[in-house]
Order: C-alpha cells, then structure tokens, then sequence
C-alpha cells in the first residue's frame, strides 16, 4: 500500500510540474491546453488514490527558520508580540499589525480589500498569517525575501502609513514609551528601538505564529477517527479527481512553503467584469515576465474555513464559493494556468471538499498582551 501511495504521489508531482513549469517561449496570447498525455496523467492520479485511512499523509512542517542576524529570545518575541498589538505603530494610530489579521477572521483579513491607517483602501485582501515563518517569499505577489523585508514595507506603505521619511521618527516615539525603552535596550544592548530592532522584533514573534495541530494533522498521525466519513471522502477529492494537491501540497497547503521563490499561478481571480488590460498583474510587477501575469502565490488552507473572504481580492465569500470557483476550472484569461481545468466535481463532492478543507482548522489563537 506504501508503494502505491508513493506511485500516487510521484504521478500528482510529475503533473504539477509538467503543468507549470511552461517554457517561456510558449505563446501567452491564448489559454493553453492540456495535451493527451497530461490528461492521461491527470486522469491515472485520480485513478491512483488510496482510500483515505489508507493514505501516507505528510504532516510534519518542520522547525521554523530564524536568519543569523536575529535569532529568536523569549524576550524578543515577546516585545515583538507587544507591537504586533499595537495602534501606536502606525501614521494616526489606527491600525495595528492585527487590525488586518484578527482571529475571529481566522487570522487574514475582514474586508475584501485591506482597509489601512487613515482609513486608505488597498489594492488587496490580508492574507492568512498562520505559517508566515515558513515562506520562502512574502506578498500575494512575493517582493518580498524575508519577514524583516515584508515588516520595513509594511510599516513605510499604506498598511501602517508611516512613509520612509519618518520611520527614523517613528522609532523615537516608540522608544520614548518607558516599557517600551526598558524592553528594546535589553533586547538589543546598544541599539534600542530603531526602524531595524522593531522590525526584527515583530518578525520574531511571527515565527511562532504555527498551526501545525489540526484535525488533519491528529489523522495523519494514525487518529482516524478525527476526521468523519465525509471528511474522509473530502481528503480523497481533494488528492485525486479535484486535483487541488497539485498547488495546495500537505504540510503547509501550499506549494508557496515548499519552492525556493514561492509558487504563483493564474487562475482567473480579478478578470471577470474587467478588461485584461484593467487586471491586478500580480507577479509580473516582481518579474517582469509575461508568464507571470496576474500570477498569485498559493495561499495556505489552514484554518481557511475560517478565513473568508478568499482570493488576492476577496472576491468570494464563502469557502464552497471558493472551492466551486476552482473547481470549475477559473475565470478564462489568456494567461491562465493550465492547472486550471473543469474537474468535474458534482454538488455533493464539492461539500465534501468543503467539508474536509474544515479539519485544516487551527487550535491556536493570537494572544493579546497588555501593552506598556
């Protein structure tokens, strides 16, 4: 049964990669096609899938990396918890870390499109943080190489407002609250609060942030009876005729954790109703490659039944629209992926997905602190 479940898995791997790894000479002016034998393959990973208690699944995410130059203390991650919370970091003192990645929005955001200091409307939806430690790159559109990279953005953009020219500023105003200015001259003698140590701060406590213990995770391990009949049926779509494991890859959900740059893909999201002219061009702002146009990271599904609204633009509002909307195979675009196909799936199997995609779940919630 390994063996086959292995066959299985090495057949999924073999069609994801042969699907997204297009070269870039191919002619983007039209949506490609699947050929006959990456229909065969998609067709012999559906045939191939074991019975869900009968699976091999991978749980373990591994330990969270922190770089050299700042490596993770309690105390660091403490005082990085304590500016997570709070307003004060931003331009107005509106907005926090958290205002966008609440938990009782399962840690992304409320608003279809991110609402920030002073009130200003983003051009995208937050994003689920649980695992954020673990990726390779940040952003829907990945410009960004590290948490520290990703929190200097944050605070100088619109989320927090403050704007590079005052971030020094900024920095003054933080250490000048006398919690505050005990805690940073501990935590980095001869330094205190600066646009660098405030950054690293925050980034350290976002390395604990893990949800590493769901349903899912408990029925890996061998508890089958964490997940319920449906579920189990869920599990089998989801890895074999829905084909969703091709970018959405246990542990993490996501082929973004597991590749070196993060993975992006065009699947329609932000085209219908516009001209293709008039669509968020995603990753091809970072890369400038054509093949990447409209192209988004693989957002995680832990805790995703939780977290709607759902896509880079909050365009769906619940789960099963989700899921419906991906199933069908996406929005039409001449540079959609060719991942993008119609599975198929019918009304119950669809609940099914929706319903297994609810053992992904976290157990774990953001503590707030009592700020200084």
């Amino acid at each position: 049964m390994l063996a086959r479940m292995k066959r299985w898995l090495l057949i999924m791997a073999f069609t994801g990669a042969s699907l997204a790894c297009q070269k870039k000479s191919e002619d983007a002016s039209k949506p490609k096609e699947l050929s006959a034998a990456e229909k065969a393959s998609a067709q012999a990973a559906s045939e191939a899938v074991p019975k869900a208690d009968e699976m091999n699944l991978v749980y373990d995410l591994g330990k969270v990396k922190a770089p050299e130059d700042n490596p993770q203390t309690d105390e660091k991650v403490e005082l990085g918890r304590q500016l997570f919370f709070d307003k004060r970091l931003s331009v107005d003192g509106s907005r926090s870390c958290y205002s966008c990645h609440k938990n009782e929005d399962g840690n992304g955001g409320h608003d279809p499109i991110a609402i920030c200091a002073q009130d200003k409307k983003l051009t995208r939806h937050s994003p689920v943080i649980w695992n954020v430690g673990y990726l390779p790159r940040l952003y829907w559109d990945g410009r960004s190489a590290t948490l520290e990279e990703q929190g200097t953005a944050a605070l100088v953009g619109g989320n927090m407002g403050v704007g590079k020219e005052n971030l020094g500023k900024k920095a003054e105003e933080i250490a000048k609250i006398k919690g505050y200015k005990t805690q940073f001259e501990k935590v980095f003698p001869g330094k205190g609060a600066t646009p660098e140590t405030i950054v690293q701060a925050l980034s350290a406590y976002e390395r604990t942030l893990v949800c590493g213990d769901t349903a899912y995770d408990r029925y890996a391990k061998g508890d089958h009876a964490q997940l319920n009949a449906n579920q189990k049926r869920g599990l089998e779509l989801f890895m074999g005729k829905g084909a969703c494991v091709a970018c959405h890859t246990p542990p993490f959900f996501s082929t973004a954790y597991i590749v070196k740059d993060g993975a992006y893909f065009n699947v329609g999201v932000g085209f219908e109703g516009k001209k293709e002219e008039e669509a968020d061009v995603g990753r091809k702002k970072v890369t400038n490659a054509d093949t990447d146009f409209a192209a988004f990271k693989v957002p995680t599904l832990r805790n995703v039944s939780k977290s709607a609204p759902y896509f880079h633009d909050g365009s769906k509002a619940t789960l099963e629209e989700a899921v419906r909307y991906m199933a069908k195979g996406g929005f039409k675009n001449a540079h959609l992926s060719p991942l993008m196909t119609d599975k198929k799936l019918a009304d119950d199997e669809i609940k099914a997905v929706v319903e297994f995609l609810g053992s992904l779940d976290c157990q774990v919630a953001l503590a707030e602190p009592k700020l200084p």
